[in-house]
């Protein structure tokens, strides 16, 4: 009877089965991943501690509002801010501020996508002599500041005796002034495939029926999303009815918080923040509900090509 003689490497093959690498760095792994968590969570903190902040601030008393008080919270909670806030200032409600700053918003809306969109096609899909050197031209104006111009705008705005109007703060959301909306409508259409067009204008299709019908259903998340960024950017100007805006009755909100802060008498702090919780309540859930389609429209098609 032969006997098989078992190897002499056997036992450190046995020793190296034990070993199992995947049970060390699965705890490395989870370490790094707390770790990295833990940091996440406290950068958060620090980004959202000042509207924190202010919405703390709404509840408080105007005396507890900066100074020496830096506590987050109040003991002495209450809701006379909104009260003052609601009831507007200098003679004017806070809803006609609200109704003001939505007519502005909307009408940066309706005209920024309507322009931008219209531009776009013509310089995505429509062929003519010096489209590369305007489009050229169109995105070289994003290199100039808007401070730049504020003169010369205004010179002309007053001749034309249009000052104290919302016609110079929403001229140019019709005439496709913004120059970013048009870029990123026209990466978004040089994206969508040439065979649609050439379909169409078998079936015998025009430029209008192609537009309406066959991009701009396409266009959905670039739309979306300009319709987002210029609602936002309107809500917050503050310089530009700042420049062309006399009448508080035609103030919208940036404006009307500025009221409530006076150097060489008593300033209403508590109101001012309350109403600056107020303003950021339609910004916030318009962002909130379309969130989506800014990052489909901007981050996946909006900015290829």
């Amino acid at each position: 009877m032969t006997t098989m003689a078992t190897p002499k490497h056997s036992a450190p093959m046995l020793q190296m089965q034990d070993y199992n690498p995947t049970s060390e760095s699965t705890g490395t792994k989870r370490a790094k991943s707390v770790a990295f968590h833990a940091v996440a969570l406290a950068l958060t903190g620090v980004v959202l501690y000042p509207a924190l902040w202010m919405i703390a601030s709404s509840f408080k008393p105007n005396a507890e509002i900066g100074g020496t008080n830096t506590s987050l919270w109040s003991n002495n909670f209450s809701f006379d801010n909104f009260v003052t806030a609601m009831d507007g200032i200098g003679g004017v409600t806070t809803l006609q501020f609200f109704t003001n700053s939505l007519i502005l918003a909307i009408g940066a809306v309706v005209g920024t996508v309507l322009s931008a969109s219209v531009s776009a096609y013509a310089f995505a899909r429509i062929k003519f002599p010096g489209r590369s050197i305007f489009f050229g031209m169109m995105i070289a104006t994003l290199l100039l500041p808007f401070h730049v111009v504020i003169i010369p705008q205004y010179i002309i705005f007053n001749q034309l005796g249009l000052v104290d109007t919302y016609i110079p703060l929403l001229i140019g959301k019709f005439l496709a002034a913004d120059a970013f909306f048009v870029f990123l409508m026209v990466q978004f259409m040089r994206n969508l495939p040439a065979e649609l067009d050439e379909a169409a204008r078998i079936d015998g299709a025009g430029h209008v029926r192609i537009f309406c019908s066959i991009m701009l259903p396409l266009m959905k998340p670039a739309l979306i999303s300009t319709s987002i960024f210029s609602f936002i950017w309107s809500w917050n100007d503050f310089l530009g009815p700042l420049l062309y805006l006399n009448t508080p009755e035609k103030y919208p909100l940036p404006l009307a918080l500025r009221l409530f802060v006076d150097q060489t008498q008593s300033s209403d702090y508590g109101a001012m923040i309350a109403m600056s919780v107020l303003a950021l309540l339609p910004v916030l859930i318009f962002f909130l509900v379309f969130q989506r389609y800014i990052v489909e429209g901007v981050s996946t098609q909006g900015l290829k090509g």
